[in-house]
């Protein structure tokens, strides 16, 4: 019962849903997350923390950066089942879409040297 709470309590959150909504879409820098968000690096931070710990993304270093992307769900089956529903589902929200395609255009070398 603990991971399915953890992972209901991590998408309970409109923000941490946007930000799973983009990292389906491209791997992202914590750079990258706050511009597109539009929240502070501490609070964008804490977000990929707590999907980090439901088991929804994972991250690896490249250089200085650190590049968060969706698992596969490897660690459980509620993170697995969530984010393969969560690919089809709110495609018809207008805001959602707008931060979609800003996400394939997104230039971590701008962002993150500013």
């Amino acid at each position: 019962m603990k991971l399915f709470i953890r992972v209901m309590k991590a998408l309970s959150d409109p923000n941490r849903v946007r930000v799973i909504k983009m990292l389906g879409a491209k791997e992202l820098c914590v750079c990258e997350v706050r511009q597109l968000i539009g929240l502070a690096q501490s609070t964008v931070s804490k977000h990929l923390k707590i999907l980090e710990e439901a088991g929804l993304v994972t991250y690896r270093k490249e250089g200085s950066w650190i590049i968060y992307r969706l698992t596969q769900g490897e660690e459980s089956e509620y993170a697995r089942v969530m984010l393969r529903n969560l690919k089809g589902w709110l495609t018809d929200d207008p805001e959602l879409q707008e931060m979609l395609d800003k996400t394939s255009q997104i230039d971590r070398e701008r962002i993150c040297a500013a």
